[in-house]
């Protein structure tokens, strides 16, 4: 079967740009603003969700955690789920799993203000293969962890990779479509953004099957950041002028390790 690379040009240039799993904010003499970082999965039953205010761009850390927010997730089912505040800003449900094929909806109460976004649980796109790709660019040897599939034909999918290294943090990789393969075999390319991989090296790859709007948040993400001008902040899924996201996604976890 033909195999459709997604190795585009803009995965080639997010080689060269940096990026972690959080929220890049334009912050430097803006006016505070509320951060939600709400990205739940079926990869446990303990659900986290952050509520904090920006701070200064200076400052050691993007946003500091509020207490005493009301948090809560409902799904179509009328189920409902109340998360309890722990620390810095976290708020934890730990008997949460969430089902593909649900409807959730966020609500957020803080400081007199209500924030709210819904989200559906795509199903989880199986992976058929891993492996590892070598790659050589402007006389440079790139290594890539690689997943082949069969993309379902017919339907809308999204997907989000990050990557650790190590042992390291898990940190924004990818955001991939199949608006150019839809029904069609692929295969994604997924490497560190800001760090190279070497023979010897051991990585996680977490791929998350998530909704269009949680797409259009991270590929908004990476493009600001392939860019020149100064990064900003993409647009959010949650309602009142509220920064970060809301998504409930599908997700499985793959090991691989570059050879020497």
């Amino acid at each position: 079967m033909h195999v459709r690379q997604s190795f585009t040009l803009s995965c080639l240039l997010l080689l060269i740009s940096s990026c972690e799993e959080k929220m890049d904010l334009d912050l430097n003499k803006a006016a505070a603003r509320i951060v939600i970082d709400a990205q739940l999965s079926d990869a446990s039953s303990v659900q986290r969700i952050r509520i904090s205010h920006s701070v200064g761009f200076d400052d050691p850390i993007n946003t500091s955690g509020i207490k005493g927010a009301t948090v809560s997730v409902k799904d179509n089912e009328n189920r409902h789920y109340s998360f309890q505040y722990e620390k810095d800003g976290y708020y934890i449900h730990r008997n949460f799993k969430p089902v593909a094929g649900r409807i959730y909806t966020l609500n957020v109460a803080v400081q007199k203000q209500q924030y709210s976004s819904s989200c559906q649980m795509p199903a989880y796109v199986a992976v058929d293969s891993t492996g590892i790709s070598e790659k050589s660019l402007n006389g440079k040897t790139y290594f890539f962890a690689t997943l082949t599939f069969k993309d379902p034909a017919k339907v809308a999918n999204y997907y989000s990779y990050t990557l650790s290294i190590n042992g390291g943090p898990f940190r924004f990789a990818n955001a991939q479509s199949d608006q150019f393969n839809d029904g069609l075999k692929v295969t994604h390319y997924i490497s560190d953004l800001g760090t190279n991989l070497v023979p010897g090296d051991g990585v996680i790859i977490r791929r998350y099957c998530v909704d269009e709007k949680t797409y259009q948040y991270w590929n908004e993400y990476q493009n600001n950041n392939l860019s020149n001008a100064a990064p900003s902040n993409p647009k959010s899924n949650i309602s009142n002028n509220a920064l970060g996201y809301f998504s409930v996604a599908s997700v499985k976890e793959y090991q691989l390790k570059i050879g020497q």
